[in-house]
């Protein structure tokens, strides 16, 4: 293994939810940590799937004890990667996949230079859009917001070990299966 840590950045809604669930049912060496947010639950969504959810008020009292590795606010909500999920995980000599926004990747690989980085980004802005209407069943109030910060976060993928365009998942899966195979040998 190359690597214990491979982070996975992505503007929202360009897939990276799906990559992760698909390759962790694939592959059991990797484990996905489950992120704490203060954002509100989606349809389908539950408590520890795909997030904790917390109160801002709980997850303040756990950023000052020092609960998370890191922590960032990324469209107006906050989200926290807890330390001990992942050195239980290495513990059990497992490689975790962090799912994070720009902010994070920044910091885990300050933390922790050894980890590779996948960026995976959509074929293009106007495609985004329609994928997080999509997802959310309409039209977010804050739709200007994330494609705004989407730009963004696709200006950095340069700085990544690896990029991938997720225009079919099927195909960009298969591609970033093989990146995972490489970086796991």
């Amino acid at each position: 293994m190359k690597t214990n840590l491979i982070i996975l950045a992505a503007p929202s809604g360009a897939g990276k939810s799906s990559f992760i669930e698909k390759i962790c049912a694939d592959n059991k060496v990797l484990f996905d940590t489950i992120t704490y947010t203060t954002r509100a639950m989606r349809k389908g969504e539950s408590q520890g799937f795909p997030y904790f959810y917390v109160s801002e008020d709980e997850f303040n009292i756990k950023k000052s004890e020092g609960f998370f590795v890191e922590w960032a606010r990324v469209h107006n909500h906050l989200y926290g990667t807890s330390r001990m999920q992942i050195e239980d995980a290495w513990k059990q000599g497992r490689c975790v996949i962090m799912d994070v926004d720009i902010q994070g990747a920044k910091t885990f690989k300050e933390l922790y230079p050894h980890s590779q980085s996948i960026f995976i980004l959509p074929p293009s802005i106007e495609e985004l859009r329609k994928r997080i209407v999509k997802r959310d069943g309409r039209i977010p109030a804050d739709i200007e917001v994330r494609m705004d910060n989407a730009k963004k976060e696709m200006a950095e993928a340069p700085g990544y070990d690896y990029r991938i365009v997720n225009d079919h998942f099927e195909t960009s899966y298969a591609e970033f299966k093989k990146i995972i195979e490489n970086i796991l040998a």
